[in-house]
C-alpha cells in the first residue's frame, strides 16, 4: 500500500464529519465504552458504500438523479432528526456507566444509519479508490478491497480516539449544567448544518 494512500486516508478519516460528530457526542453523553460501539457502527455503515463501488453500482447512483435524490434526502431527514433529538434532550449527563441514555443496539443502529444514508460516501469511494490502483499482477478489485479494509480499520481506530478523548473530558461537562446545555446546542446545530449541506449536495 502506497504512503500516499495511507496519508490521504488518514486526513480524510480524521476530518470532522457526521460520524466523528456522533462518536464524540456519544463519548460525552455515555462514556468511552459506548463511544466504541458508535465507532464500530460508523465503520460498518461504510461497508455498503464500498461494496456498491466495487460492484459498479456507484456508477448507476451517479447517473440516476432520482435514486441519488431519494438517498440524499433520507440522509438529510435523519440528520435533522438527530438535531431535533439532541436539542430536546432533557436528561442530565451522568458519569455512572451503568446509567446509559441509549442501549448498545440503539447506538449501533444510529451510527450505521448516519453513514449508510450518506450517498456522498459512494461518490467519494468511486473517485477515491481507483486513483491508487496499481497496474500489476494483483487485480484492481482485490486492490480496492484491501484499500477498503485499511480505510475501515483506520476509521474505526481514529473514531475510537475521538470518542475516548471526549469521554475523558466528560466529567467536566457533567459538572456544569450550563456547559451541558451549550454542548447539546452545539451538536444539535452541527447535525442540522450537516443535514442542510447534504441536502444541497449535487451529483
Amino acid at each position: 500500500m502506497t504512503p500516499e494512500f495511507l496519508f490521504t486516508t488518514f486526513i480524510i478519516v480524521a476530518s470532522p464529519g457526521t460520524g466523528v460528530l456522533y462518536t464524540i457526542a456519544t463519548g460525552l453523553s455515555d462514556g468511552a465504552r459506548v463511544s466504541m460501539i458508535a465507532a464500530l457502527g460508523c465503520t460498518l455503515g461504510i461497508v455498503p458504500h464500498i461494496l456498491t463501488v466495487i460492484t459498479g453500482l456507484a456508477a448507476l447512483l451517479h447517473t440516476s438523479e432520482i435514486t441519488f435524490q431519494i438517498i440524499k434526502y433520507l440522509g438529510s431527514a435523519y440528520l435533522l432528526y438527530m438535531a431535533w433529538k439532541t436539542m430536546n434532550e432533557k436528561r442530565k449527563l451522568n458519569i455512572n456507566n451503568e446509567m446509559r441514555s441509549q442501549s448498545y443496539r440503539q447506538v449501533m443502529t444510529s451510527a450505521i444509519l448516519i453513514n449508510l444514508l450518506n450517498p456522498k460516501l459512494s461518490m467519494f469511494f468511486l473517485a477515491f479508490l481507483p486513483q491508487f490502483v496499481i497496474k500489476n499482477e494483483i487485480s484492481p478489485v482485490t486492490q480496492m478491497l484491501e484499500m477498503s479494509l485499511i480505510f475501515m480499520a483506520m476509521t474505526f481506530f481514529i473514531f475510537i480516539l475521538y470518542g475516548v478523548s471526549a469521554a475523558r473530558v466528560r466529567q467536566y461537562v457533567v459538572a456544569n449544567a450550563t456547559v451541558q446545555r451549550w454542548v447539546l446546542r452545539f451538536f444539535s446545530v452541527a447535525f442540522a448544518g450537516l443535514a442542510v449541506k447534504l441536502a444541497l449536495m449535487q451529483v
